[in-house]
């Protein structure tokens, strides 16, 4: 049974949309331009729906139309779709040109930000001049190097290693989400995720 509690989390609100609307939002690789107006369309679609509210639904959707694939996406030939995944219409120029400036500009700034990060280079001294001999340097001990952080390696599940209360991560976006098989049947694995929606995924969604 899936969890009624409010979601407050943009990314679980983007996973629940994804689940609810996986013709029109699409969760991983390219996505699909948005019909003018969608979010009127969410809205009454989901007026009923406790979970979330229309001030979290347009932050979740203003995260999902600037991120760089949907701006990528919005492209000459492209076809915008309502929540059910249908065409409505071509893209106008004007939108093209905007999304590619908006693409371009957050790049930029991205790129800036990775620089701005990077640690600087010392400045090289001129070596100075010995006019007397110089004295044999002690060595100093050699501290250890300090340890890295310990990198999570993901492994794809297979269908046979998964049981029920086992906690795993579920591939929605470009971020893994933790959380807990609940039931499995045949192929289809429910997971309540750490915020407390429920999703059904399959075993090549789901990493350990």
């Amino acid at each position: 049974m899936e969890s009624t509690e409010k979601l407050t989390d943009t990314n679980a609100i983007l996973a629940y949309l994804y689940e609810t609307f996986p013709l029109c939002f699409i969760a991983e690789g390219e996505t699909k331009p948005l019909k003018i107006g969608l979010f009127q369309d969410l809205a009454e679609r989901l007026a009923d729906d406790s979970k979330v509210s229309k001030t979290q639904l347009r932050v979740a959707l203003r995260r999902y139309t600037s991120s760089w694939r949907y701006l990528k996406s919005v492209k000459t030939g492209a076809q915008r779709v309502n929540l059910d995944g249908e065409p409505c219409g071509e893209l106008e120029q004007e939108h093209i040109d905007h999304a590619q400036a908006m693409l371009k500009e957050s790049q930029e700034k991205a790129k800036a930000k990775r620089a701005a990060q990077a640690p600087k280079p010392a400045a090289k001294k001129a070596p100075k001049k010995v006019t007397t001999p110089q004295r044999p340097k002690t060595e100093r001990p050699v501290k250890p190097a300090p340890k890295a952080a310990p990198v999570i390696n993901y492994v794809q599940a297979q269908l046979t290693d998964l049981t029920k209360k086992q906690r795993v991560n579920v591939k929605l976006g470009m971020t893994p989400v933790a959380g807990v098989i609940t039931d499995i049947n045949k192929e289809d694995i429910h997971v309540q995720l750490d915020s407390g929606l429920t999703i059904k995924v399959r075993a090549e969604h789901i990493l350990l």
